[in-house]
């Protein structure tokens, strides 16, 4: 698989941005927003320059744009990105799943990104267990790392009123960290977005001794998630106006295969 050159700094794309943008519609007053982002390339990373670039980073960032707005990034773990975005001291967290719970603290844009989340096990683990499902870990001794506070989609949901599967998982706040405790035999695996897996083990030198499965967690699109405390149903629906226009004029499919390690899918949503 050939990764895309994501981890240089890009500022003249950036700079772009603004130039190719036209505003869809114009907020009244200073419309400044604050975006959640965290160490999670190629989606999120601080460039050599020290700004923030990546797919959603850039995406938000001239779709915004578009709508007369500027950004202010604010970096925060997930967990505690839910927690502001209920409250409405942030106001957007781009690459969510929406849930129920969720739905009573947020709106949530069209679909921008369709990459699953797969299983990822040490080559250990993968000799030791024969996984074809999640419901295979009840009654063994799997460890799975999960992430506080993400939600993995609906089989995961479920299993976790399994009491038995509850079990086998070992709560995690970084996933990089965390690869490294599947490197080492302390964690049997991790769920993580395909893409996102992918970059994060060449970049650690561990692609080798963690690898993807083929169990799919879940294959639902990531969606922005906008607070219903600070935002309106008005500002989302222009939002989508905005991103609608970027799929529509090829500006998405010229971030996504920037950052992606794969072309952009003809529907225009994740990879080919």
């Amino acid at each position: 698989m050939h990764l895309a050159p994501w981890k240089s700094a890009m500022p003249a794309l950036r700079m772009a941005l603004c130039a190719l943008a036209l505003p869809s519609a114009v907020w009244a007053g200073d419309c400044v927003k604050t975006v959640r982002w965290y160490d999670d390339a190629p989606y999120a990373f601080k460039g050599v320059d020290g700004e923030v670039q990546g797919f959603s980073s850039d995406l938000i960032r001239e779709a915004l744009v578009r709508m007369g707005c500027t950004t202010r990034f604010v970096e925060m773990p997930w967990a505690r990105a839910l927690v502001e975005l209920e409250a409405g001291r942030l106001d957007i967290l781009p690459g969510a799943l929406k849930t129920p719970e969720r739905e009573r603290f947020a709106y949530f844009s069209r679909p921008i990104n369709r990459s699953p989340n797969v299983l990822f096990v040490s080559k250990a683990a993968a000799e030791k267990y024969r996984l074809k499902n999640l419901t295979d870990m009840v009654g063994t001794d799997f460890r799975l790392g999960a992430q506080i506070g993400v939600a993995y989609g609906p089989e995961y949901v479920a299993l976790q009123s399994n009491p038995a599967f509850v079990e086998r998982l070992v709560p995690i706040t970084q996933r990089r960290s965390a690869w490294k405790m599947v490197e080492a035999g302390r964690l049997d695996g991790m769920i993580a977005d395909e893409v996102t897996g992918l970059v994060e083990l060449q970049q650690l030198g561990i692609s080798q001794s963690v690898v993807k499965t083929k169990v799919i967690v879940s294959s639902e699109s990531a969606m922005v998630a906008l607070s219903r405390q600070s935002l309106t149903r008005g500002f989302v629906d222009a939002l989508d106006r905005s991103l609608n226009g970027m799929l529509a004029d090829g500006r998405y499919k010229q971030l996504w295969e920037h950052y992606m390690p794969c072309p952009a899918a003809a529907e225009g949503l994740g990879c080919r």
